[in-house]
């Protein structure tokens, strides 16, 4: 039986360098994006030794005295960054709860129109707030939740007379937050499980028909079956994200009413970071921060593995 030769190291250098000369076009479209990526995502990692030392603005980085673990020992007595942890947990769980399937029932309910004219419409409508930035969703939220905005015009319909500014409330901003937050993504979320759809083989479908499917059991033995990969990238991004609440959001609908509720940890290590200068500390809860949701990332692929038949996603 003839024996065959097994690929050395030389081979596959040999062969990843002919590949990567066969796509050189390829390759030098890609030199920018490699470049942006080391000097704004590898070389700020240096600034990481922040979180070690007691740092201020007239300290140099190589200058600035060594502290140990003394700001994370601080930030386990921190009582307004535990209270951020929770504000944060909170608005990201409403947000996973409601943000993580609701793209996946818009892509499939556009999935099946048979109408490719108000399809399309159904899908310019869903993405356009994703295009607005907070400010501008910001200021239509805070004018619809104020005493005579549109959220208390619309209760006064079904009988209610509040007249209370629903963005002063604490209690309520947590939904407010998250269901704003959903409103404005769920229709661009729809984008990548389209894109999934779109490679179905029809043939699945006519078959179905032919056994007497319904369009639900079409939907549910079919289309979700062959998307499940892109749900459990979805998943995994969504879950690793917990800790990472929407700056933006935070800032434009944070007053100093509901800040017992709004204060997030972004929000948190901007204000003591940037407006209160404390840089080491504000370093140390980022990195303490980005060592969980890589955690998370590591535990949720392993979990969305073991539901994919052992085939890991990332």
């Amino acid at each position: 039986m003839r024996e065959v030769a097994k690929e050395t190291t030389g081979d596959r250098f040999k062969k990843y360098w002919q590949t990567f000369f066969r796509q050189w076009q390829l390759q030098l479209m890609a030199i920018p994006g490699v470049v942006y990526m080391i000097i704004f995502s590898f070389i700020p990692i240096y600034g990481i030794t922040i979180a070690f030392k007691n740092y201020t603005v007239i300290d140099t980085m190589e200058s600035a005295q060594w502290v140990g673990m003394s700001n994370f020992k601080i930030i386990l007595n921190d009582q307004y960054f535990w209270t951020s942890v929770v504000n944060t947990l909170g608005i990201s769980a409403l947000k996973l709860a409601f943000g993580f399937v609701l793209p996946i029932i818009i892509a499939v309910m556009i999935y099946e129109l048979r109408d490719s004219v108000f399809k399309r419409v159904v899908q310019t409508i869903s993405y356009l707030p994703h295009f607005l930035s907070w400010i501008i969703l910001g200021g239509m939220l805070i004018t619809w939740m104020s005493s005579n905005g549109m959220m208390n015009q619309i209760l006064g319909i079904f009988g209610a007379t509040p007249s209370t500014n629903h963005m002063l409330d604490a209690n309520k901003y947590w939904w407010i937050a998250s269901l704003a937050d959903v409103w404005k993504e769920a229709g661009w979320g729809t984008i990548l499980y389209l894109a999934a759809m779109s490679r179905i083989d029809p043939t699945y479908y006519e078959a179905a028909r032919m056994d007497g499917a319904s369009r639900l059991r079409q939907i549910w033995s079919i289309t979700i079956p062959m998307i499940k990969g892109i749900i459990s990238l979805n998943l995994i991004l969504a879950v690793s994200g917990l800790f990472n609440s929407n700056l933006d959001q935070t800032l434009v609908l944070m007053n100093s009413q509901n800040q017992p509720k709004s204060e997030v940890i972004n929000s948190y290590v901007y204000r003591i970071g940037l407006m209160q200068g404390d840089f080491s500390y504000a370093t140390a809860v980022g990195l303490g921060v980005s060592i969980i949701s890589v955690i998370l990332l590591v535990i949720t692929n392993l979990v969305t593995k073991k539901l994919n038949d052992n085939k890991s996603v990332l």
